[in-house]
């Protein structure tokens, strides 16, 4: 159950300790989400980050009715909507599974309780906090700097579970463009590569 965050843990703390890690691991709470429920709502308040051991959850937001896809995590990486979790105030997207899910997750009070016991830890906040970071960044300079054509490159190039694993109009909507848009590039990208 929670061999995979051990792993995790143990590649970005190399140091860490048993004791640490048996700290870590007494907090942890596994949570199974079915395809199409939410992990946080917009509206609601983010009380957990969540380690994905099996699954696909996507980050959106609702704007007049209309869904704006900012961002697909996958197996071994974390998720929360870190704003409202750090702020511990309503989040402003929603995360929703869009496959069966299996979360590890640790509480936004066990978190701060743990940073005070073994500050080892605080290591740990400050890496996801920075790959956070860097994940939302890259996809403003993606939408700002890049064509429709180059996103969706960069997107079969650097996270290929997304075009396996995530719908179409998804796809359309993270890289900030029409279904049917999406649909004439990869057609120009399937003629030219046989041609």
């Amino acid at each position: 159950m929670f061999e995979q965050i051990k792993a995790y843990y143990k590649k970005l703390i190399p140091h860490l300790q048993d004791e640490d890690w048996q700290a870590l691991q007494s907090k942890l709470e596994v949570q199974y989400l079915k395809k199409g429920e939410f992990l946080t709502r917009q509206g609601e308040t983010s009380r957990t980050v969540s380690f994905i051991n099996k699954g696909l959850l996507r980050m959106c937001y609702l704007i007049d009715g209309k869904e704006i896809c900012t961002g697909f995590v996958s197996e071994n990486e974390y998720i929360s909507s870190y704003a409202s979790f750090l702020t511990q105030t309503p989040s402003a997207e929603n995360i929703d599974a869009l496959e069966p899910c299996e979360l590890v997750n640790l509480s936004y009070e066990d978190m701060q309780q743990l940073y005070r016991s073994h500050p080892v830890f605080e290591i740990f906040g400050r890496r996801i906090a920075e790959m956070l970071f860097i994940m939302v960044s890259s996809q403003t300079t993606r939408l700002l700097t890049l064509t429709p054509e180059e996103r969706y490159q960069s997107i079969i190039q650097n996270q290929p579970f997304i075009i396996q694993r995530v719908p179409q109009y998804m796809i359309a909507s993270f890289i900030g463009i029409t279904p049917e848009h999406l649909s004439r590039i990869r057609k120009k990208m399937s003629s030219s590569s046989t041609a």
